[in-house]
């Protein structure tokens, strides 16, 4: 495995020592005040009257901030579906969830920002909240916005290939819903914002822990009513964690871009963690009717998906991508020729939802891989054989899925052939029999899962119509940029497109580079504070949907790539050789036929800097190189709905035994085992490190991790005793395994694996519970609670 052997990061002496500069660690102008957010207490109520006369008469109060002012001053955020549905960065007029934004409250300092805020009077008109997805799609459920007319505010229906010729053909139809829940990934740093506004100019520069995808900054600017030039949008050296939630940081962004212009001063607000975990954000709760046309032996011939997802109270851009992300691959792993599929949109009483890790994938895969469970279970099939028997052949690749997606490379069987032999799965099968035998409950469970890497920005295009995308114009690609510059003394900087989240990006864009330029790793700076003013970007910019390996690592590689020839025709006269003949090693520059005939790096290098005249004809004089990424493959929607979803798709197949405590009803994974092609690893001791916090995280999602509320919209998840996140003495170890299959679409080869697990591993859990328990149905996560019912409802104590 190319990249195997064990590395330090770049990042570890300032993370480590706890000199990593965050948001809330760096400095403000001076005058700053602080704000802090009232929220609705209610879930779904009219807003009477809001009195803030005695807070802003209290000492230190700036400003009180009501919908009527954003309205006044602001334009409602931009969404992917055209629906009436507006939203602004504060309630108007009436609140939708609990901890809505209601009103801000602008002083001196936080705290007495927090103590004002408890004078300012807020009437409500409670209303009948609605929290059901299903029950919201009822013509006569209570509705979220009167004037969209329902609740279901986007329904489209996809066809590819013959489904019902194949469902006809079939000897069974075997069918299964599934409920994925709603919950979110916990960064340990929540929002920040610092925002000033130049009245002269009427331009806002704003200091945010914002992720990306930067599609977002001309929403956040049209929204604040300016062009995109003047929302200097920057993002600090390092941010403690994101999982996707910090996209939803862009509200904020624009609230105290407001804030500031009210004033006149700068403002800054730190989210506290009650307010993250009530009102943040969080993946989207998916129902999910799912129906196989299969043969008797177990081949897929046709798919069926109903898919119906809840978004909460709006729909914010740029939703609904969790489900179209995954759209060219909804048939996964399996070669599947006839898909019909539905996807449903509805709004609740619930706080929006948007990305996190994984997104999109837990959801489908949640249905996919418990119908082929199903599938097995109702033929009296082995599982491991109905997946193996439908897997991708590998002499298909690259393989066109149904729905689009260009799956790129892969050997799906071999990869469970590997993952399944060693005397693992027959470990598991004795475990297995030895544990029934004693009268106790073990189960095995099987999950294969295809992780996209790399979103096309046109996927979500999919979600209008063939006659709207032609009118609106096509979308679609990603484009990918680095920067590498070398200064007068030889120095290598990079700076990239990625924003800082602790996937190591630093470490790996400093391999990259030095490996092209022959030096090591420690000679080459990277900074990764973007800064839309002077640094380069686009609207793909951001670190979401596992882009950096198959995007911008690729778009370093090119700069370097471009350096080091520039480097070569700037030597070539020095050392009196053919550029072909000059080779980048061990710091110097030199002949590769007379390795002794060589120059120091850095005396090369600042020859662009001090002596110009020395270079080849027609080569400019700057050692600054950006490289662009910007993939062909990634293809707008045709015209019959297919779309290439994403640009590499790596490969996952994953293997656990659990046990059941007959007394406790607690779920003990006994083994687990994970498998994974992600092509080429740029740096195995960081993909070791993405692979185990994902695999965390889809654990949590299986057995431990839930929003919930109450009939009347209240919610019950605020605080970490309710809102159940393990720690490390929960999480079970896991053995993973490699089997590289490079992209042949990338020149690195590399493919994400940051996300795998968070997709392949709630479904695999719940797969061996189903496995131990003998039951068709497995609500996640598989609380002792719910395992508890789920005896009770099949009789089996």
């Amino acid at each position: 495995m190319a990249g195997a052997q064990k590395t330090l990061r770049k990042e570890d002496p300032a993370l480590l020592s706890g000199r990593g500069r965050y948001a809330d660690d760096l400095p403000v102008p001076v005058g700053t005040l602080h704000a802090h957010v009232i929220r609705s207490p209610h879930a779904h109520a009219d807003i009477v009257s809001i009195d803030a006369s005695a807070a802003l008469a209290h000492d230190g109060v700036w400003a009180v901030l009501t919908g009527d002012d954003v309205r006044n001053m602001s334009e409602p955020f931009l969404a992917a579906v055209k629906t009436p549905v507006t939203q602004w960065s504060l309630a108007v007029e009436r609140v939708r969830y609990v901890g809505e934004p209601v009103a801000l409250v602008v002083a001196e300092s936080r705290y007495i920002a927090e103590d004002a805020a408890e004078l300012v009077a807020i009437a409500y008109a409670p209303l009948e909240a609605i929290l059901d997805p299903v029950a919201a799609c009822e013509k006569s459920a209570p509705l979220i916005h009167p004037q969209a007319e329902t609740n279901e505010v986007s329904v489209r229906k996809f066809c590819y290939g013959d489904t019902e010729a194949a469902f006809a053909k079939a000897d069974r139809r075997i069918a299964m819903t599934t409920e994925f829940p709603r919950l979110s990934f916990t960064p340990i740093e929540c929002y920040v914002v610092v925002a000033t506004h130049n009245a002269a100019e009427n331009s806002y520069d704003v200091l945010a822990n914002f992720q990306g995808p930067f599609s977002m900054h001309p929403v956040m600017a049209r929204a604040l009513r300016v062009a995109g030039p003047k929302l200097r949008l920057r993002i600090p050296p390092d941010s403690g964690g994101s999982f996707g939630i910090k996209l939803s940081v862009f509200p904020y962004v624009v609230l105290m871009g407001l804030a500031a212009k009210i004033t006149g001063r700068p403002v800054k607000w730190v989210e506290d963690r009650i307010e993250h975990l009530v009102s943040a954000s969080s993946g989207p709760n998916r129902v999910t009717t799912a129906e196989a046309a299969v043969t008797k032996d177990g081949r897929i011939l046709g798919l069926r998906l109903d898919q119906l997802e809840d978004y909460g109270a709006f729909l914010r851009a740029p939703m609904p991508g969790p489900l179209y992300r995954m759209h060219g691959a909804v048939t996964g792993a399996y070669d599947v020729a006839n898909v019909e599929v539905v996807n449903r949109v509805v709004l609740t009483n619930k706080m929006p939802s948007s990305l996190i890790r994984g997104f999109g994938g837990p959801q489908l895969y949640l249905a996919l891989e418990r119908l082929m469970q199903r599938i097995a279970v109702e033929l009296k099939l082995d599982p491991l054989d109905v997946i193996c028997r439908n897997l991708v052949p590998a002499a298909k690749f690259p393989y066109k899925t149904a729905a689009g997606a260009l799956y790129d490379s892969g050997d799906y069987l071999r990869a469970v052939e590997i993952a399944t032999g060693g005397g693992r799965l027959e470990e598991l099968k004795r475990k297995r029999a030895a544990a029934r035998a004693a009268g106790k409950k073990y189960g095995i469970g099987f999950a294969v899962i295809v992780e996209p890497a790399m979103s096309n920005m046109g996927y979500l295009s999919t979600v209008m119509n063939a006659q709207a995308r032609e009118k609106a114009g096509p979308k679609n690609g990603a484009v990918s940029m680095a920067r590498v510059n070398i200064d007068p003394l030889g120095a290598v900087s990079v700076t990239a497109d990625v924003t800082v989240q602790g996937q190591s990006h630093e470490t790996v864009l400093a391999e990259i580079v030095s490996r092209e330029l022959g030096l090591k790793p420690d000679d080459v700076e990277v900074v990764l504070e973007i800064d839309t003013a002077k640094d380069q970007w686009s609207i793909a910019a951001g670190t979401y949907s596992s882009r950096f390996a198959s995007g911008t690592a690729v778009a370093a590689h090119l700069a370097a790539v471009q350096m080091r020839d520039k480097l070569k025709g700037i030597a070539a006269r020095q050392l009196n050789v053919l550029p072909e003949d000059v080779e980048l090693a061990q710091g110097k520059i030199r002949s590769r036929s007379n390795p002794d005939n060589a120059l120091p790096f850095g005396r090369v290098a600042a020859t662009s800097h001090w002596s110009p005249v020395m270079l080849p004809e027609s080569m400019a004089p700057a050692l600054s190189e950006t490289g662009v990424w910007s993939p062909q493959e990634l293809e707008p929607p045709s015209h019959d709905d297919r779309i290439n979803t994403s640009f590499t798709y790596g490969f996952v197949f994953d293997m656990c035994g659990v046990e059941i405590d007959p007394k406790t009803y607690q779920v003990r994974v006994d083994r687990y085992v994970s498998m994974h092609d992600a092509g080429r690893i740029l740096n195995a001791t960081i993909a070791e490190g993405q692979i185990r916090g994902a695999f965390a995280q889809g654990v949590a999602a299986a057995l431990y991790e839930e929003f919930t509320y109450n009939e009347e919209g209240a919610f019950l998840s605020g605080t970490f005793a309710d809102y159940l996140v393990p720690t490390v003495s929960e999480i079970p170890p896991v053995e993973i395994l490699h089997h590289s299959s490079p992209s042949p679409f990338t020149p690195l080869g590399a493919k994400g694996l940051a996300e795998g697990n968070c997709m392949s591993t709630p479904v695999c859990i719940a797969n061996a519970i189903a496995d131990a328990l003998g039951v068709a149905d497995v609500p996640l996560p598989a609380t002792p609670r719910r395992i508890h019912a789920m005896l009770a409802e099949s009789g089996k104590p």
